[in-house]
């Protein structure tokens, strides 16, 4: 009887000792997300793109230099005299050539629409950054939670194995030799658990310090030179993230369609639309005659008695004819037109997809949601009860040892996959706020004054 009641003295400690993660806020995590975004060098690459495009549109909207010619036309060649013959003299001319049509104008729109679609690739390469950050810190979490979990009952099944061991070796009470297999065959597969689990914390922090830790791209100067290599996250609490929009449950297709075309990912395809519709206006400038001009000024020595001879000024114009159009400007129009086509095909294709991707998420959401409900509300406080029971009965010598270990490994099964569908749960809520994210500050601006 004593060594029943030390077992229930152990267990009822124990339980005190398995405290769930509460759901708040953790800075930890968004710490690694800003610094996951500080240090990563897809956004410096993607601003100097940008840059180069800029200068692009302002030096493809400005006119082609003008040509200068220098030259001595109709030298005698019998004597090389400059003043023998007429015509002799010394030529300095200027030419230009203008565009066809608005090319600079659309060369400039151009490159400055492909520009633009720059700032909303960061915003979206921003938000996927913060969902992989988010996954990785959360399956870390999960795995050192999970050890923690596992650690503080398997102390108690190190005790259950003494006691087993001790109740047998002195013939006291039920306990048989199955019962002593069984605590050391349960202890054995919690410490082939901890092995596991650990492999996948340790695989996790490897894969969130690739884009957390600055040590490989402070070189960079759009990056955070401050950050330190990463070591461990903070496991104190478990976030928990907001979805971005209430409604987001109830949010029918239009309404999803409406906040899904103010996505930055979407809002940066119609930018190369608008682009490759200023490439077929582009295409159309080549029906139009290119214009050229020019002038020159020659000068002439003295005639042969001595006298002046007046210098020659010339001017003109040319242009050329674009009339065998069939083969080259009429294909190179139905070219950009299939390309514009191409990118409208894109924007649809990605609409499409992140609909599916987010109806999908939304349902995961919701029997979470269900779950989450089941396991607090009902599982959890029957598989407690239900080791409270297998204890007392074993306490009173109504029950077995071998119920009371499955009892115990119940419970702690139960706080593990609560634990898996808490994470989870933050998982989903970060990849919905992403389909729902919308551009910055600065991008909205811009919309509102283009719309």
């Amino acid at each position: 009887m004593r060594l029943r009641l030390m077992l229930s003295l152990i267990i009822l400690m124990s339980s005190q000792n398995i405290v769930s993660a509460e759901l708040q806020l953790s800075l930890s995590l968004e710490h690694a997300i800003k610094q996951a975004q500080n240090n990563d060098p897809w956004l410096s690459e993607n601003k100097h793109k940008q840059d180069s495009l800029d200068s692009k549109a302002i030096s493809s909207g400005t006119l082609p230099d003008p040509r200068v010619t220098l030259g001595l036309a109709n030298i005698a060649a019998d004597n090389f005299d400059f003043n023998q013959e007429n015509m002799t003299q010394l030529k300095a001319g200027i030419s230009q050539m203008l565009p066809r049509g608005n090319t600079l104008e659309l060369q400039t729109q151009k490159f400055q629409l492909l520009s633009g679609q720059n700032p909303y690739l960061r915003d979206d390469r921003k938000e996927q950054v913060s969902v992989t950050v988010t996954s990785l810190w959360l399956n870390a979490f999960e795995a050192k939670e999970s050890i923690r979990l596992i650690e503080t009952d398997r102390e108690l099944f190190e005790q259950l194995v003494e006691i087993s061991e001790a109740s047998y070796s002195t013939a006291y009470g039920s306990t048989q030799q199955q019962d002593v297999v069984r605590a050391q065959l349960e202890l054995t597969r919690l410490d082939d658990r901890l092995t596991k689990l650990k492999q996948q914390q340790e695989v996790s922090q490897k894969q969130l310090g690739q884009w957390v830790s600055g040590r490989f791209v402070q070189h960079y100067s759009m990056l955070d030179a401050s950050t330190t290599a990463f070591n461990d996250i903070d496991t104190s609490f478990l976030p928990t993230l907001e979805l971005r929009r209430r409604d987001l449950l109830d949010m029918d297709e239009q309404t999803l369609v409406e906040a899904l075309t103010k996505h930055p990912s979407i809002l940066g395809v119609e930018s190369l639309i608008k682009a490759s519709n200023t490439e077929i206006e582009l295409a159309k400038q080549k029906y139009k005659p290119q214009w050229g001009v020019s002038a020159s000024y020659g000068y002439r020595g003295n005639d042969a008695a001595g006298g002046n001879r007046a210098d020659l000024f010339s001017i003109g114009v040319s242009f050329d004819l674009p009339i065998f159009t069939e083969k080259r400007q009429d294909k190179q129009v139905q070219s950009a037109v299939s390309e514009a086509e191409s990118v409208k095909t894109k924007k649809w294709m990605l609409l499409r997809e992140m609909i599916a991707e987010f109806e999908s998420a939304k349902v995961q959401l919701q029997r979470l949601n269900q779950r989450n409900e089941l396991y607090q509300q009902k599982l959890l406080p029957q598989i407690h009860e239900q080791a409270e029971a297998a204890l007392t009965a074993y306490t009173n010598d109504e029950g077995d040892f071998s119920e009371v270990v499955r009892a115990r490994i119940d419970v702690l099964d139960a706080e593990l996959d609560k634990l898996a569908i808490d994470v989870e749960r933050q998982k989903i809520i970060s990849k919905l706020n992403y389909f729902l994210s919308i551009p910055s500050n600065s991008q909205i601006e811009y919309i509102e004054e283009e719309g």
